[in-house]
Formats: C-alpha cells, sequence, structure tokens
C-alpha cells in the first residue's frame, strides 16, 4: 500500500501573476421598422452594451493573494447585443477584484502599472469594450436606412503581476533564531509561530503596538543570512514587505552560541545585506539609510547579557540607539516601544500632507495625426487607435458595412498616406487583424451611388478577406472572378455622422 505523501498548505502568497480579460462590447442591431400603414418606418437598431471593466479594489481584510495563486485567470462580464425597436443592449457588470493593502501592480516587464495603498484604493486595470451602433445611430440624410450595424468592441485583456508589499511603520530584521517573532509577541497581541530552530518564520508577521498616544506597526520577515542578497535563506525574498517601513530594528542575538557569532559582527552583516538589497519605497531612501535602532535580546541568559553589555556602547559611538531587552521577561521592552513610537511619530511629522485623488484628464493633442503608415517588406501597415477600433467594429461579412469603413477611413486621411508612401494597385494594406489589397481612389467628381442595403457597388464583382475566424487565418468570401481585396478609398457618405459624437 503506498504511503500518503503529506504536503505543506501554502496559506500566505505575495506575488502571483493573473491574466485578466475584461468584458466585450455588445454588436449593434440592423433593423427596419415593420409596421402596418408604415412602409417607411426607418431604421431601429439600438446600440449594444458596453462591456465591464475590470477593477483592482484595496479590502483591508485581505492579506494574501492566495485566491489568485488558485484562480488566476478571472474575466469581466460582456454587454448584450442591441436590438430592434430601439431597445439597446445591457452593460456588462465591472469585475471587482479585492487586493490586501500595500499591493504593486505591474506589467511583466516590471513597469508599474499602480501601486494600491489604502483601504478603498482602486485602478481600473482593463476596460471593457465600447458597444456597437446600430443603425439607427449610423442613419444619415444619404443613407438614410443603413443595412448595417457596428460590431462590439473586444474587451482588453492584460496580464499583470500582483505584489503586496507589507504596510507597516517599523521594520525587525536579523538572523533566524535572533527572537523577532518573539519580540513582535512580547510588544502585541500578535501571535506568530515561535519555535527553537531556524526559519520558524516562513511568513512575514504583522503586530500593532500602542505606546503613549502612539499606535504603529511592526513587521518582521523570515531571518536573513549572509549570502542572502545571492539567493540564499528566505528572508531576501520577503525584503519587500519592510520596503515602506520607516525605521529599521536590527534584533541580534546575543545568546548566538556559533563560534562565529557575535553581536557587532551580526550586526554588521545584516546591515551589509540591506545595502545590497538597496530598494527603496519611502521618499526615495533605501533601507540601509533609514532612521535606525539596534535591539540586543535574549539579555535573560548570563553570557548574552555580557555580550551585549559589550557590545552597546560601541554601537552607541556610531549615534545608533541601542537597547537590551529580553523577550521572555519583557526586560527593556517599555524603553523599547516608546523610542520606536518616538520614531514613528517624527517619520508621520515629516511626511506632505495626503491630499483627495484627482482626476487627471488627458485631451488628444491637437494637429497630432491620430495614425501612422509604414512599410514593411511589400505591404503598408497602418497603425493608430481609430484605424484598429473601427476594423474591429466592422461586419467583413456585409458589404455596405465594408464600404462605410473605407469611407471612414478615407476621411481620416489613409487613403491620402498611402498614396504618398507610393502604394500600388495590389498592394497589401495591413490594419489591426485584417489585411487588404490596395486600389487606388477613383477620380475627383466621379461618384457612387447607394445600392440596396447591405450591399455597396464598388464591391461588386470583387473577393474580399475577414477577420481570422478560430484562429485558424483570413477566409475569403468571393463575390466574383476577380481575386483579392480592391476596396476604394474614396466614396459616398462623406455626409455621414461621425459615430465617435453619436454616443
Amino acid at each position: 500500500m503506498p504511503s500518503a505523501r503529506r504536503e505543506r498548505v501554502i496559506t500566505f502568497v505575495d506575488r502571483v501573476i493573473v491574466h485578466l480579460r475584461a468584458g466585450d462590447g455588445g454588436h449593434g442591431c440592423a433593423s427596419i421598422r415593420r409596421e402596418k400603414f408604415k412602409p417607411l418606418g426607418g431604421p431601429d437598431g439600438g446600440n449594444g452594451g458596453r462591456g465591464g471593466d475590470v477593477v483592482l479594489v484595496v479590502d483591508p481584510g485581505m492579506t494574501s493573494l492566495l485566491d489568485y495563486r488558485r484562480n488566476p485567470h478571472r474575466r469581466a462580464e460582456s454587454g448584450t447585443a442591441g436590438q430592434g425597436n430601439l431597445r439597446h443592449g445591457a452593460d456588462g457588470s465591472d469585475l471587482i477584484l479585492p487586493v490586501p493593502d500595500g499591493t504593486v501592480v505591474k506589467e511583466l516587464d516590471g513597469t508599474v502599472v499602480a501601486d494600491l495603498v489604502g483601504a478603498g484604493t482602486k485602478v481600473v486595470v482593463a476596460r471593457g469594450g465600447r458597444g456597437g451602433l446600430g443603425n439607427a445611430a449610423l442613419a444619415s440624410k444619404r443613407r438614410k436606412a443603413p443595412g448595417f450595424a457596428l460590431r462590439g468592441e473586444p474587451g482588453e485583456e492584460k496580464h499583470l503581476v500582483l505584489e503586496v508589499k507589507t504596510v507597516a511603520d517599523i521594520a525587525l530584521v536579523g538572523f533566524p533564531n535572533a527572537g523577532k517573532s518573539s519580540l513582535i509577541a512580547a510588544l502585541s497581541a500578535a501571535r506568530p509561530k515561535i519555535a527553537d530552530y531556524p526559519f520558524t518564520t516562513l511568513v512575514p508577521n504583522l503586530g500593532v503596538v500602542e505606546a503613549g498616544d502612539v499606535r504603529f506597526t511592526i513587521a518582521d520577515v523570515p531571518g536573513l543570512v549572509r549570502g542572502a542578497s545571492a539567493g540564499k535563506g528566505l528572508g531576501f525574498e520577503f525584503l519587500r514587505h519592510i520596503e515602506r517601513c520607516a525605521a529599521v530594528a536590527h534584533v541580534v542575538d546575543c545568546a548566538a552560541s556559533e563560534p562565529d557569532r557575535e553581536p557587532l559582527a551580526d550586526l554588521a552583516a545584516i546591515r551589509a545585506e540591506l545595502e545590497a538589497y538597496g530598494a527603496s519605497d519611502i521618499d526615495g531612501i533605501p533601507l540601509h539609510e533609514r532612521p535606525q535602532l539596534v535591539v540586543l535580546n535574549k539579555i535573560d541568559v548570563p553570557q548574552a547579557r555580557e555580550r551585549a553589555l559589550e557590545a552597546a556602547p560601541r554601537i552607541r559611538a556610531e549615534g545608533v540607539p541601542v537597547f537590551l531587552v529580553s523577550a521572555v521577561t519583557h526586560e527593556g521592552l517599555r524603553e523599547l516601544a516608546y523610542a520606536m513610537a518616538d520614531l514613528v511619530r517624527q517619520a508621520r511629522a515629516s511626511r506632505p500632507p495626503t491630499q483627495a485623488p484627482r482626476i487627471v484628464l488627458r485631451p488628444e493633442p491637437i494637429g497630432e495625426t491620430p495614425f501612422t503608415v509604414t512599410r514593411r517588406g511589400e505591404a503598408f501597415v497602418v497603425e493608430g487607435e481609430k484605424p484598429r477600433r473601427w476594423v474591429a467594429q466592422t461586419d467583413f461579412g456585409n458589404e455596405e458595412a465594408v464600404g462605410y469603413l473605407a469611407d471612414r477611413l478615407a476621411r481620416l486621411g489613409v487613403e491620402e498616406e498611402l498614396a504618398r508612401l507610393g502604394a500600388r494597385p495590389g498592394d497589401e494594406v495591413i490594419i489591426g487583424d485584417v489585411s487588404f489589397d490596395y486600389e487606388p481612389a477613383v477620380p475627383a467628381g466621379v461618384g457612387h451611388p447607394l445600392g440596396p442595403r447591405g450591399a455597396d457597388p464598388r464591391l461588386r464583382g470583387r473577393s474580399r478577406r475577414s477577420r481570422p475566424s478560430d484562429g485558424e487565418g483570413f477566409e475569403p468570401v468571393d463575390d466574383g472572378d476577380t481575386a483579392g481585396v480592391e476596396i476604394d478609398f474614396e466614396g459616398y457618405g462623406n455626409d455621414d455622422p461621425d459615430p465617435e459624437r453619436a454616443r
């Protein structure tokens, strides 16, 4: 009978990669009102609903990212499609994801997206797609009854890294078994695991201390060892949890029995590891340059008291406060707590006042080209927010919708820029995930009559390529014998309303 394998249950997770997808916008509806005795009822297709956003919100009740380790894929609700009789689709619900206080949101390349500190702080990390306009919103004086509607835009998809940096005032650092957990248990109501073997602490611990009228938090990480900056031990991995701390308390084990252990040597080694870490989060000050105090612990042991009394004057000579304490007998803890409170009070007084969140508006620059055209080999690539969005909104199974896209691109100046760069008939033009075969504009003054709903005379006898379907590439839709896509960017409908303004 095979023996059962015992696995350690993970309850604390401080770094995860999440895959988030905002909701897609609902498609617009192409509908014509049909009612008895009203043969010209007109278009009445409604707009699609907006897709839901993905929002991260600080929840003080959360202390770990364990839920996201178990379920890293999250998706917001999509908007519903519009319907006839001017019925608009419903908006998708936003996906609200709670995260611990002090969570840093990063791109996979390390770019910081947001630093969430304070209960209720939120950030939209993935925006839902816009709903497509129905044919009622696309009607104009010339195109009175459009036979098409705009598709909903896909929601943003993001792959992000969530990291927790504990929000505390005082950081306790030291070698394994230096007594940091015992110190937190003696100073506060926290009850971390305490044992007589190294690396008892596997996750950061927090404790709340009151000294006089000051209430503050202290945090410790798994013990540091020599060479932590090179990846040894556990503490270096968790040092980001004390990056926000205003001061550092070095906890030194004066009762260490190893022959190479001595208080001053231990203190120098820990300072060297903090300097090697070099991270900063408070006013750009690295950990090793912040206000410090030294705690010579375990003086209830006679030999440890002798070592502490010998090392204390030499440390004070450096201008660093020193406290001789015992977490077992509570000797010296009162003086230590008030000294920590003074450091916290000074740090809080020196911080700038908290300002209310401001709404930042970033209007588009006037005169800036909304697109770019670059040549890549034999193809011309059109890039820009508007062209990309317009292609995503187009139903390539509807000729009139394709002609409408060509008119929008022509009004934007894409046709003119392609001609300037020397595009010739048959050259490939790529916009987003769709490619076309370029066809020059017809001479000025030559108009195109409107065809029946859903059709465009300019596309008669031609074939076109649609958007990728199920990841299998472009599917040709033949309307005649001529191969390739030939879309004339110069066309009718210049008096059509701007869909961007119709929202």
